[in-house]
């Protein structure tokens, strides 16, 4: 999932809200974002 650098927290807490948790955040395609792997429990 991307992620833009001056909203991370706000949309890790919304897919904490969902049941993500976050596994690891990379570096992206260019230095205004990131990556972030998540993992939740099959549903």
């Amino acid at each position: 999932m991307p992620l833009l650098v001056h909203a991370t927290k706000q949309i890790l807490d919304n897919w904490g809200q969902d049941g993500w948790e976050l596994v690891q955040v990379v570096p992206g395609p260019n230095p205004e974002q990131l990556v972030a792997y998540m993992k939740r429990a099959k549903r």
